[in-house]
């Protein structure tokens, strides 16, 4: 199975923010003992980089990628740190092009027609949609998909448990959000209830799709 298939399995992927990379394979573990073993550790802190290197090299039944990768250099740092994919708020045509040079998975934010015919035209068929909460959410996604039919998405932005249930359908290759890795508890170092929301999010998404 490859990483691309591992997050649609998977179903889930945390955007995690973290403020000390002691926190990582703390929040690492607590995810994966929810039933969630992909997260997203963004590069909006000087602790996101020693972050990936850590819960890559600790935990290695947890599949780590980078998020928020804004430019070429931080991607090529990322991918050196040890992050299986690369996920981008936009659409960068050299960070694509570098990853699909490398095999890295790659999921750039597309929410428009233009945006999204470039990524299928890279070779790419599943992106990322962010903010979705502000791009039309599940009806945006399903009405694009009618022109772009190949094409998955991976929501973020607006999504808890409170609406997660609306966002599973066949267009969504995974959901991602900061709701399963709360700032807050994770500076509290409430491993438990990191778990818990892990746990609540799969039993919503196993729910759904019975």
């Amino acid at each position: 199975m490859n990483v691309k298939e591992k997050i649609g399995e998977c179903r889930l992927v945390p955007v995690v923010v973290l403020d000390e990379v002691s926190q990582a394979e703390n929040v690492a573990k607590a995810l994966s003992k929810g039933g969630v073993n992909v997260m997203e550790i963004t590069l909006r802190t000087e602790a996101g980089l020693p972050s990936i290197a850590e819960v890559s090299k600790k935990c290695p039944s947890v599949l780590v990628g980078a998020g928020t990768v804004l430019n070429l250099d931080a991607c090529k740092k990322a991918v050196d740190a040890g992050a299986a994919f690369i996920v981008s708020p936009g659409f960068d045509g050299e960070i694509v092009e570098y990853c699909l040079k490398k095999g890295v998975t790659v999921l750039p934010g597309c929410v428009t027609p233009t945006e999204i015919t470039k990524a299928i035209k890279t070779g790419l068929d599943v992106v990322k949609f962010f903010p979705a909460n502000i791009y039309g959410g599940i009806k945006a996604i399903k009405a694009l998909s009618g022109p772009f039919p190949g094409l998955k998405f991976v929501p973020t932005g607006g999504i808890d448990l409170s609406n997660l249930a609306d966002y599973i359908s066949p267009q969504i290759h995974a959901i991602g959000g900061g709701w399963l890795c709360d700032k807050k508890l994770v500076n509290a170092g409430d491993w438990e209830a990191l778990t818990k929301i892990a746990s609540d999010s799969q039993a919503v998404i196993k729910q759904k799709k019975n």
